[in-house]
């Protein structure tokens, strides 16, 4: 059984910083891409940050991009989402999501993954 754990959420102020683990199991870990995506309340879900299965190559959304890094450790099969100089606008439910993938490719959209953890809550006060 595949199992996506978020953890590392939590309320922080603005500039601040907060470091997201994912931590898989039931999954070759080495064989999947990994990505974040976050959903603020009556907003849509978008895309944060993706990596591929080696780490060599990684994708940051435009408002992110300069600020979060999304590191992976393949020998704890974990991924993180490294979040610096937080934002109000950076307080959402953070997801996980992970994709078969060795073509070496980063995806970006919701839909082309096929697990996900819960979430974890990422407040940052003004």
């Amino acid at each position: 059984q595949v199992q996506l754990v978020e953890s590392g959420g939590g309320l922080v102020q603005a500039g601040g910083s907060l470091r997201l683990a994912c931590a898989t199991s039931g999954l070759t870990f080495v064989n999947f891409a990994m990505g974040w995506f976050r959903q603020a309340p009556g907003k849509e879900r978008e895309f944060v940050a993706a990596i591929n299965w080696s780490g060599g190559s990684t994708r940051l959304a435009a408002s992110v991009d300069g600020r979060f890094t999304i590191p992976r450790d393949n020998a704890k099969n974990t991924v993180y989402l490294q979040m610096n100089s937080l934002k109000p606008e950076d307080t959402a439910v953070y997801r996980c999501a992970a994709r078969w993938d060795l073509g070496g490719r980063t995806w970006l959209r919701s839909t082309d993954y096929a697990y996900w953890g819960q979430g974890t809550q990422v407040t940052v006060s003004a």
